[in-house]
């Protein structure tokens, strides 16, 4: 019986032509061999599994080859090159033994070649015993070093080296070397199989290969996508196109479900968020042409993708993202890690819920206080918003009891079905006495009359409460200037779009507080930028010192003469 031999060493290249994903570093080593410029000391650089001592290996074999009159081109200088492992031999006695062999010159060939796997595992004292080898290497003697950690090899070493930093293997590069060993080894294999394969080596070839090898020895001679998910322990893809439409569709518990499905499948809740904001970053590259290319997957994956991308809407991918990201974050840092992903998955399904949809028929709560010589009852009466005027009016006129009129609120539909699960419906409660109401609403409200004076006489009331309540920042805008009364609307100037902006930011709880005590609730603020006014304020020291200037022209006999900065 044959003997097995892995793919990562059945497969290595054996020419430069034949190495993956390292097309620059290649052409680069052999135009120096072709014009006899090649340096005799060369760093290799980079990740692990993606070349480096495979092109020692054949940069030592082409030297010679390229150097030698013989005819036979396949002789491969074996006794020309040594291989010497740092990780092992890290001593000064090693790097000292080495040192006394470089003076020898080869018997065949022009060159010796030494290659030094992982050179960064070397002692400080055989580093220096190194240098001097390393800076003046006799006529025969070329040095490739090779490390997958350059930031540990000393400052000394590395100027007396030429660096070449490999890279990571694409994706896509390291998917078509795997579907030419398939084709080699008569191996039936899906696009998406490969695809997962190569995604999951992360850049490095020896893993893609290692990895290659394991999915065939559980699935024979026929590789499909299932079988390699399932034998990496990989989420499926579908799993997340599944949990992205029900989170479109507001499926709040369908999504919980499909959660404690994946989880029973054996895989952590921050694998999954993890990958479902990859995903939701992947449909978003999916919707635009210009980023296609972005997106690294299968021709198959890459259909779907382009199907649901244009079912999701760009605001939701951004929300979606920022919320899978921050449940990321703090997945390490939590104490109930399954509640905090089912949470997000909640708040997922809530960005696109609308709860106006279900039911849009306004109500208010009216609320009327009656007197009596014996006690005071308040009654609450909830009616629709129209007929409102006239069933408070007729219980009044129907109690002989006085009356004493209270402000009425204007609310949204408190009756109308909520979704139990929507996020939304927690802080509505919170949020109804601030929320505009519409002009339908508005209709069969109070708008009595009222003057310019009481409204300012309200504005510095609501200020001076603003300043107990220590915002500070707020109540200063308000003291700014007075407002006026213009057609049943408050107009108030401002100087700059910074203090605009924040009173737009504390309009409603504003708006709300003076309708209540006007009992008009047809009345609005307007919020006029005065720019006029915005030359009278100083804010950079230059500015102030300009404005001082002009109350007192001596402050420039002061700087100048003192020779002060501003």
């Amino acid at each position: 019986m044959e003997h097995f031999i892995v793919s990562a060493r059945k497969y290595r290249p054996q020419t430069f032509e034949e190495v993956v994903g390292q097309q620059a570093i290649t052409n680069t080593l052999e135009n120096a061999i072709k014009n006899n410029h090649l340096a005799q000391a060369l760093l290799f650089t980079g990740p692990r599994g993606v070349g480096k001592t495979t092109c020692a290996r054949i940069l030592a074999k082409k030297i010679n080859q390229n150097s030698t009159t013989s005819s036979n081109l396949d002789e491969d200088f074996a006794f020309n090159i040594f291989e010497l492992d740092a990780a092992s031999n890290n001593s000064v006695d090693d790097i000292r033994s080495l040192t006394d062999q470089v003076r020898i010159p080869p018997q065949t060939g022009k060159y010796k070649v030494y290659i030094i796997d992982e050179v960064h595992m070397l002692s400080q004292a055989a580093f220096n015993a190194f240098l001097k080898t390393l800076e003046e290497p006799p006529k025969h003697a070329i040095f490739i070093l090779a490390t997958t950690e350059k930031h540990k090899i000393i400052p000394t070493i590395l100027s007396r080296c030429q660096i070449f930093d490999f890279k990571r293997i694409g994706v896509l590069d390291a998917k078509k070397y795997l579907e030419k060993i398939a084709l080699e080894e008569n191996i039936t294999a899906e696009d998406d199989a490969l695809h997962i394969i190569a995604q999951k080596a992360d850049g490095a070839m020896r893993d893609a290969l290692s990895i290659f090898d394991r999915v065939v020895s559980f699935s024979g001679n026929k590789l499909t996508r299932k079988a390699v998910t399932e034998n990496l322990n990989v989420l499926d893809y579908d799993e997340y196109f599944i949990t992205t439409d029900l989170l479109i569709e507001n499926k709040i518990p369908e999504v919980l479900l499909h959660f404690n499905s994946v989880l029973s499948k054996g895989f952590e809740g921050h694998h999954f968020i993890n990958g479902l904001a990859s995903h939701f970053r992947d449909l978003m590259v999916a919707k635009d042409k210009i980023t296609l290319e972005l997106l690294e997957v299968g021709d198959n994956a890459k259909m779907k993708y382009l199907e649901q991308s244009q079912k999701s809407d760009l605001r939701f991918l951004l929300q979606a993202m920022d919320l899978a990201n921050d449940c990321d974050l703090k997945y390490k840092t939590s104490k109930n890690q399954r509640l905090l992903v089912e949470l997000t998955l909640m708040q997922l399904a809530s960005i696109t819920f609308d709860g106006e949809k279900k039911n849009n028929k306004p109500y208010i709560i009216a609320s009327v206080t009656f007197k009596n010589t014996r006690k005071r009852v308040k009654k609450v009466i909830e009616v629709p918003v129209t007929p409102v005027k006239k069933e408070v009016s007729n219980s009044l006129q129907n109690n002989d009891l006085t009356t004493e009129k209270k402000i009425v609120k204007p609310v949204l539909n408190t009756v109308r079905r909520r979704s139990a699960l929507s996020l939304k419906s927690i802080h509505r409660d919170k949020e109804i006495a601030e929320i505009e109401v519409d002009a339908e609403t508005v209709e069969g409200l109070p708008c009595d009359d009222f003057s310019e004076n009481k409204v300012i006489l309200l504005w510095n009331q609501y200020s001076a409460n603003l300043l107990k309540d220590g915002k500070k920042i707020l109540a200063s805008i308000l003291t700014t200037n007075k407002p006026k009364v213009v057609n049943n609307t408050i107009h108030f100037e401002v100087p700059t779009t910074l203090m605009r902006d924040q009173l737009e930011s504390g309009k409603n709880p504003l708006m709300k507080f003076i309708k209540e005590k006007l009992n008009n609730f047809k009345v609005d603020l307007v919020i006029d930028l005065n720019e006029e006014e915005t030359k009278k304020y100083a804010y950079t020291p230059f500015e102030k010192f300009e404005k001082l200037k002009e109350k007192n022209k001596a402050m420039e006999l002061l700087k100048t003469t003192f020779d002060l900065d501003l």
